[in-house]
């Protein structure tokens, strides 16, 4: 068997996984996409010398370094080829529903998922309204993890000041009411669509996400029933193979903020005895012998 992995030359997660399906199958291919070729002409997609038609299958574990709409065409040039017959795991067109905010929360709403009240705009005093309201709301980039490029904004004299800064560069501004996460968030990891662990992110005391860039630590977490059949609910809708969905026990109930277009090794790896790696590449390798 040859699986190549789609991901990111020195990325922990994956170059984890592509030595992981090295162990397995006795082939290593790590494939970043920036060295990727799609001759639309011939039906080649190539890195490098090597022709991806010669694989039996991929799995995507990055897609770039930083989330942003380039990665959309990214996802493109492999949907060509997984119409030519290529397993991609988990498929170009499930990742391309998640990886743009809006489209996630859409998509999440329209199947009555509950989330954090949210409002979208390009319009100043509209956004300017919504925080009047809000009293305190999180303005969120539709391209980022890691919270990377949010801003809060409260009603204060400034926030006008502020709302026109952060529109000078995005155009259309997703505003979500900043809800207390009382420490921590959860990240809920499925396989195949199925559970398969929980762990919290816990902030620092001084962050107001609990991200791991802001100095948020991992730990241990067992939720309810009802949580994980709320993330279950979350995650069906975008047939992804792996994925975490973020989810916060709101003092109104669990709520979701967003389903990972690629789901985390970490957080699993440094929570529980599961090796998600291995996890991922036996259930890709059994679904394309």
């Amino acid at each position: 068997m040859k699986i190549g992995v789609i991901g990111t030359t020195d990325g922990w997660s994956s170059e984890w996984l592509a030595d992981t399906v090295a162990d397995l199958t006795g082939q290593r291919l790590l494939i970043d996409m920036d060295r990727v070729t799609l001759d639309l002409e011939s039906g080649a997609l190539r890195c490098g010398e090597i022709d991806l038609a010669g694989c039996d299958g991929l799995i995507i574990k990055k897609i770039g370094h930083r989330y942003s709409p380039d990665l959309l065409d990214r996802l493109e040039m492999l949907r060509f080829i997984e119409a030519q017959g290529m397993p991609i795991f988990s498929s170009p067109l499930a990742i391309m529903r998640v990886l743009d905010r809006l489209s996630c929360t859409i998509t999440l709403r329209s199947h009555n998922i509950p989330m954090p009240p949210t409002v979208i705009t390009e319009s100043v005093d509209s956004a300017l309204e919504t925080v009047r309201r809000y009293g305190e709301a999180v303005f969120k980039p539709l391209y980022s993890s890691k919270a990377r490029g949010m801003k809060v904004i409260a009603d204060r004299p400034e926030a006008k000041e502020q709302i026109e800064s952060y529109k000078a560069v995005n155009q259309v501004m997703y505003i979500q009411q900043k809800i207390d996460l009382n420490g921590q968030d959860l990240g809920i990891a499925f396989l195949g669509g199925k559970y398969l662990t929980t762990y919290a992110r816990r902030n620092n005391g001084t962050s107001w996400n609990t991200t791991t860039a802001s100095g948020g630590k991992y730990a241990p977490y067992s939720p309810s029933p009802e949580v994980i059949e709320l993330a279950e609910r979350a995650q069906a809708p975008f047939g992804l193979d792996f994925t975490c969905v973020d989810v916060v026990e709101s003092a109104a109930g669990p709520v979701v903020f967003e389903v990972s277009a690629f789901g985390g090794f970490r957080g699993i790896k440094a929570t529980s005895n599961i090796d998600p790696a291995l996890q991922y590449a036996n259930y890709v390798l059994s679904r394309t012998t």
